[in-house]
């Protein structure tokens, strides 16, 4: 069966997810680490891309991202994982491909889902041993969103703004966030998400996002066709 093409649409979240072929580490130290942060920020800028969040993985990467203009974000992520690779293979003295294939994606609903998906990037490292707390650990945005840092380039979605009406109170609310931190279910559901590449929101969400593409955003439902008594004819999805 043929790989769908990509959901992309503009103004909308998507949570793009890259990772190592044959699951083989894209980062062997903190140096290359901060080069694909800056080759993000530089081609996201250019491409007119917003960047609300990161998590950089041993062997993969998720971030969430929106595209504000057409292509915008196709352009972006491909000239990052170019580049990237390029200076990745001078560094380490050698050749030949580093990612899986093309980049995955797909489009969540901001609310509920855009909050829930910066906690469960923003724990990662603590889901997978990486670290102990989520603040400190430099290769995710949470010290940016609690005030123990500053990373160049992200853009301050709204819904983190809402959480409070001062600084200190939005800090101390999103590290209740993190503390709780994601519940089996929304990782299920963003992981499900960002591998298969079906949208994630309500039924009106979904509903908005097809009348703006061909291509489907959710997978078929399960079952035969159903059959009118009137013509005997299938009814077509």
């Amino acid at each position: 069966m043929a790989r769908l093409p990509r959901l992309v649409l503009t103004d909308r979240l998507h949570h793009v997810l890259l990772r190592g072929n044959n699951r083989q580490p894209v980062f062997a130290d903190e140096t290359d680490r901060s080069l694909f942060i800056s080759l993000l920020s530089q081609h996201a800028m250019a491409q007119g891309v917003a960047v609300h969040a990161w998590a950089l993985m041993t062997d993969h990467i998720h971030l969430l991202l929106t595209p504000r203009r057409d292509g915008g974000l196709s352009v972006c992520m491909q000239a990052v994982g170019r580049a990237y690779v390029q200076a990745f293979n001078r560094r380490h003295g050698r050749s030949g491909t580093l990612w899986e294939g093309r980049y995955r994606s797909t489009v969540l609903e901001p609310e509920p889902w855009l909050l829930r998906a910066m906690v469960w990037l923003d724990t990662h490292p603590l889901r997978a041993g990486l670290a102990e707390q989520a603040g400190p650990h430099p290769w995710t945005t949470a010290g940016h969103y609690l005030g123990l840092r500053h990373e160049r380039g992200v853009t301050v979605p709204p819904q983190y703004w809402a959480l409070a009406n001062t600084p200190f109170a939005r800090e101390a609310a999103y590290r209740t966030l993190l503390e709780h931190g994601s519940s089996p279910a929304h990782t299920e559901a963003l992981a499900a998400a960002a591998l298969k590449g079906w949208a994630l929101g309500s039924s009106g969400f979904l509903e908005d996002l097809q009348a703006q593409t061909p291509r489907r955003v959710q997978a078929a439902k399960a079952g035969r066709p159903k059959v009118t008594a009137r013509d005997g004819h299938r009814n077509q999805p």
